[in-house]
């Protein structure tokens, strides 16, 4: 197994964020702004998801490293560290998954 992580991802995607949107296709990314980059993460998470309903591995394989590169592309942009991302998923484990969809039904506010 290799040492490459979620972090030196989000490391990456900093560093290629700063450069020139002629030269990286982060920064031009990055360039456009949060609704383009959503935008973007919301087609490889349609085409992840098709990759898994049609059970090709090696498309999934790849559609899923689509998906979260651009998730942290968004999450660069909205200035929120995956470590943030990570600290929420921790807490989340102290309960089990029901139990932590049920105190998040609880606390939305009425519409």
């Amino acid at each position: 197994m290799s040492g490459f992580d979620l972090s030196r991802l989000e490391a990456i995607v900093a560093e290629r964020a700063a450069a020139s949107p002629d030269e990286s296709w982060t920064a031009r990314l990055v360039s456009k702004g949060r609704e383009k980059a959503a935008q973007k993460l919301g087609e490889e998470a349609v085409e992840t998801v098709i990759a898994a309903v049609g059970q090709d591995r090696a498309e999934l394989v790849g559609e899923s490293a689509d998906l979260l590169y651009h998730l942290l592309v968004v999450l660069k942009i909205a200035d929120i560290p995956l470590a943030e991302i990570m600290a929420e998923l921790e807490r989340r484990t102290g309960k089990s998954g029901l139990q932590e969809k049920a105190d998040r039904a609880g606390s939305a506010s009425p519409r």
